[in-house]
């Protein structure tokens, strides 16, 4: 039989009629599954091994050895020494042995999680890639210490999987020769501390997370955790463990939380604390800080590794300055020097500044005055070592910020007000004069006239004026609001009717009437009186004309 390495299938069936097994008929087998092969990609071969069954065998595929759940009580004999990637998770091997994996030069990644590994023997990775092994998965095993010599021979070890396994302690240096290491996880073990002080920049130039989540860790060594590298405090998860609510434990997870740190943004709710040390008593202390209402947050907070040499702040706002130092420990003092070449030392001077014993400098209300570069000198008695920073403190002062508020709501609220009244005035209709009691009409005055005096002073009236026409089907004015209409020059009877300034009647202000018409047109103009008055009304369509 032979293994397809795409589908993992057995290819080939014995037949019946096929006499018992002997090397002939293997042979035969062993030619057919050499033509069937190579038609896959990637091959795939049974690793047959000292401890290995026909039921037990492991597969290789390339460089890729694979012996998961295969019910292995200890690492395989005779692996191929091409291997690159060797998984031998989901099995029951409970210790790695001396020079178990000797031999293979160029291992990059070991997978053994899910096992029953208890101990490492000292000397369990010699001989092997060593420096070339990137990745180690040991997660979900029962290893309880981690020891100084588990990782020795890993100096080039990238990621160690640790997390579900029963760890209680792990010792000073048993991350010390991993300089290469970028992450590791050690979350959901049963760790009450940790030694953060063995991290540091020059052993662990790239490691950038560090998870200990999921712990039983009690307090936390702020001193340590302040002189870890500024990208591993960026990548230390903390959350879910058993911490006491202090306020120097609130304070440095609030300073990350200021800062942007993923720790700290992603796992938001997970932060928990126990009051007076009460397991009933856990609180999630991002949710409820009321706890920590009369912390001193500056005082508390460990220094930071890294402070802006320029910073901005406006007139009135408080700025806190760090002295940012290596130096570290109760021998360590500090004092600052303002622009003005004034000394500050704890707690501060006449109230404008104050400042803290671990060397922050709080300037409380920020003045024009405060501009300036601020001198810090941090200074170690015991190992007569001191060192200095500088900060350039810059204080904006904005002049006339109110008025121009002021000025700018102002205008806004008159162009509001204008546009409101412009509305108003366009398209609300005033209420409409109740009907005008009948006059009688004057004896001898024309009944055209009338119609025109009345229909004038209509146009007056009326907020929207009509369509007009001048002549025969020549629009003078539509949808124009206006208030005074000229009249119009018509003809009638062959004869052109008075303009603006012909006439020499007035009625009303601002409006002209035509002359008075000839007497011996009188007759005519009463003849055709209702002509007259359908051009008027032509004229002005929609205004009311009282006829007598």
């Amino acid at each position: 039989m032979c293994v397809d390495g795409r589908a993992g299938l057995l290819l080939g069936a014995v037949t019946p009629a096929l006499p018992a097994a002997s090397p002939s008929w293997w042979s035969v087998v062993l030619v057919v599954c050499l033509q069937l092969l190579p038609l896959s990609p990637v091959q795939a071969t049974v690793c047959w091994s000292q401890v290995s069954s026909p039921v037990n065998t492991c597969l290789c595929a390339s460089d890729i050895v694979s012996c998961t759940a295969l019910g292995l009580e200890q690492v395989p004999a005779e692996i191929p020494v091409s291997a690159i990637t060797l998984d031998l998770s989901h099995n029951r091997i409970d210790q790695l042995t001396e020079a178990v994996f000797e031999g293979l030069f160029r291992l990059e990644m070991v997978r053994l999680a899910h096992n029953r590994l208890r101990e490492i023997q000292q000397g369990a990775f010699q001989n092997t890639s060593g420096a070339m092994l990137r990745h180690l998965d040991l997660s979900s095993n029962r290893l309880r210490v981690l020891k100084q010599h588990y990782f020795l021979e890993l100096s080039g070890l990238e990621e160690l999987l640790l997390f579900d396994n029963r760890i209680v302690q792990v010792e000073s240096r048993a991350l010390a020769g991993l300089g290469n290491l970028r992450k590791a996880y050690l979350s959901h073990n049963r760790l009450t501390h940790f030694p953060f002080f063995s991290i540091q920049e020059h052993s662990h130039p790239h490691l950038t997370m560090l998870d200990l989540s999921s712990n039983r860790l009690l307090k936390l060594p702020l001193d340590e955790i302040g002189n870890l590298p500024v990208p591993v405090q960026e990548g230390l998860y903390l959350h879910n463990n058993s911490l006491e609510c202090e306020c120097s434990m609130y304070g440095l997870f609030r300073r990350w939380e200021q800062r942007g740190y993923a720790s700290v943004r992603h796992f938001r709710q997970e932060h928990t604390c126990r009051v007076y040390g009460i397991q009933k008593g856990t609180v999630r202390f991002f949710q409820h800080d009321r706890y920590f209402e009369k912390c001193n947050l500056t005082a508390m907070s460990p220094p930071l590794r890294e402070q802006e040499s320029s910073i901005s702040v406006g007139v009135g706002r408080a700025l806190w300055l760090h002295c940012v130092t290596s130096l570290s420990g109760h021998s360590v003092s500090f004092l600052w020097v303002s622009p003005n070449q004034e000394y500050v030392a704890p707690p501060g001077n006449n109230g404008s500044l104050k400042m803290f014993t671990n060397g922050s400098l709080e300037i409380v209300a920020a003045r024009a005055e405060d501009t300036g570069v601020y001198w810090c000198m941090a200074l170690d008695q015991q190992q007569q070592r001191n060192e200095t920073r500088e900060v350039n403190v810059t204080v904006n002062v904005v002049s006339g910020s109110y008025e121009s508020f002021n000025t700018g709501f102002t205008t806004l609220l008159g162009c509001v007000v204008s546009l409101v009244l412009v509305l108003m005035y366009l398209y609300l209709t005033p209420c409409r004069c109740p009907a005008c009691t009948k006059v009688p009409t004057p004896a001898g005055q024309g009944t055209g006239n009338e119609a025109g005096a009345g229909s004038g002073q209509s146009s007056i009236l009326t907020p929207t004026p009509p369509t007009t026409t001048e002549g025969q089907g020549h629009k003078v004015s539509t949808n124009k609001h206006v208030v005074f209409l000229e009249p119009l020059i018509e003809q009638q009877n062959g004869r052109l009717r008075a303009g603006p300034g012909a006439g020499q009647g007035h009625m009303g202000p601002g409006l002209l009437l035509g002359p008075e018409p000839h007497p011996k047109l009188h007759g005519q103009s009463q003849q055709r009186g209702g002509r007259e008055t359908d051009s008027i009304m032509s004229v002005f369509p929609e205004t009311p004309i009282m006829l007598p």
